[in-house]
């Protein structure tokens, strides 16, 4: 019958797709490395070590993700074709709106399997830092970060990430200063860092008591989590470490003693601070984590920047620039200004529906 000879014309160019990503994701070499990780958590004393085996064994579930991953997408694609073949050979009408639906899943998962092949740089699996900014805009551009920090942890949540905050600065009047979260799991990074950049807010302001238009701008900083064999080296001559109280919204990430700790590193003038966990021990080791993941991201920009200049590139590497505008009002739209794309339904994107945002910023700069 033509529709489903038609379906399987339509699909026949994935055939090859396919076999390029099962090269490209190293599906053969993903299985080996699962046999030799699996064989080596049995070994007599893997958990004597239990930061290491823990790290094996995340590795493992992140290993047999991909397979599994690509080997349901496989399979599907092979269901279709023989439900096509079956539908056709029987003339049973029947079948196509089922042989439909599990074209348009397939197409679907293949688009979301292949955005996660871009995911290859050197940091990319590592969690993410996210640091959120008010800018120019007064209460306008505190209350945007709390819009913009209630949009990320939807994502998050949405995306099977876990989140928490580390440090938390209320705004004078309402919403958010500035907001230090974590966002935590496989590719956490990869994922999060086409978030980096200044994001503008344009509607009418709920401040302003003659209703009037406003612009506002938040800006946002994502680092990598410093992973432990990732070595960077921080002279204690090189830092100052200040205790003061915690704060928060609400009574929230608040207490008596000055358990709160900001570092401060004097070559570079970079500063990070955490309040988040009870003890100023924990909060200064966690700081002093992030210090080394700030100064790996300023090293990946120094190295960013020197790619830039022998390639000759035309693109912006977008560090620190307006990258998103979010309008409200006289029309909506979200739209991002280094790929173009954009979603009309604003409600849907302040409520963490950004994954096409994120993978054309990734299918962009592999272009």
């Amino acid at each position: 019958m033509f529709e489903f000879e038609q379906m399987v014309q339509d699909l026949s160019p994935y055939e090859q797709k396919l076999k390029e990503m099962k090269a490209s994701l190293d599906v053969d070499g993903a299985k080996a490395k699962i046999d030799e990780l699996e064989k080596l958590s049995g070994e007599a004393g893997f958990w004597d070590d239990l930061e290491n085996s823990q790290k094996v064994l995340q590795q493992i579930k992140g290993l047999k993700n991909k397979v599994d991953g690509y080997e349901k997408l496989e399979g599907k694609y092979e269901d279709i074709l023989t439900l096509c073949e079956m539908g056709n050979e029987e003339e049973d009408e029947s079948l196509i709106p089922e042989a439909r639906q599990l074209s348009k899943e397939f197409v679907d998962d293949y688009e979301r399997l292949k955005i996660s092949t871009l995911l290859d740089g050197e940091y990319d699996r590592l969690n993410a830092i996210v640091t959120l900014h008010s800018g120019a805009g007064g209460t306008e551009a505190c209350d945007w970060v709390s819009m913009l920090y209630r949009m990320y942890l939807k994502w998050a949540e949405k995306s099977g990430f876990k989140t928490e905050t580390l440090d938390y600065l209320p705004g004078d009047e309402a919403g958010i200063k500035s907001v230090t979260f974590q966002v935590n799991g496989e590719n956490a990074f990869g994922y999060m860092k086409s978030e980096k950049g200044v994001h503008r807010l344009v509607r009418i302001s709920p401040f302003d008591a003659s209703g009037r238009r406003h612009t506002s701008f938040a800006s946002c900083d994502v680092m990598p989590e410093i992973a432990d064999d990732i070595k960077i080296e921080i002279d204690p001559e090189d830092i100052r470490i200040d205790t003061y109280r915690a704060s928060g919204a609400g009574g929230q990430h608040v207490n008596k003693t000055s358990s709160a700790v900001r570092i401060t590193h004097n070559p570079t003038g970079i500063v990070v601070q955490c309040q988040n966990e009870r003890s100023q021990f924990s909060n200064k080791d966690r700081a002093m984590k992030m210090l080394k993941s700030k100064l790996l991201e300023k090293k990946m920009e120094e190295q960013m920047e020197k790619l830039a200049q022998i390639r000759g590139d035309v693109k912006e590497i977008g560090w620190g620039s307006q990258i998103r505008s979010y309008v409200f009002m006289p029309y909506t739209l979200a739209k991002d200004h280094r790929t173009g794309e954009e979603m009309g339904n604003i409600n849907a994107v302040m409520d963490g529906n950004i994954d096409s945002f994120i993978n054309a910023y990734l299918t962009w700069i592999h272009s």
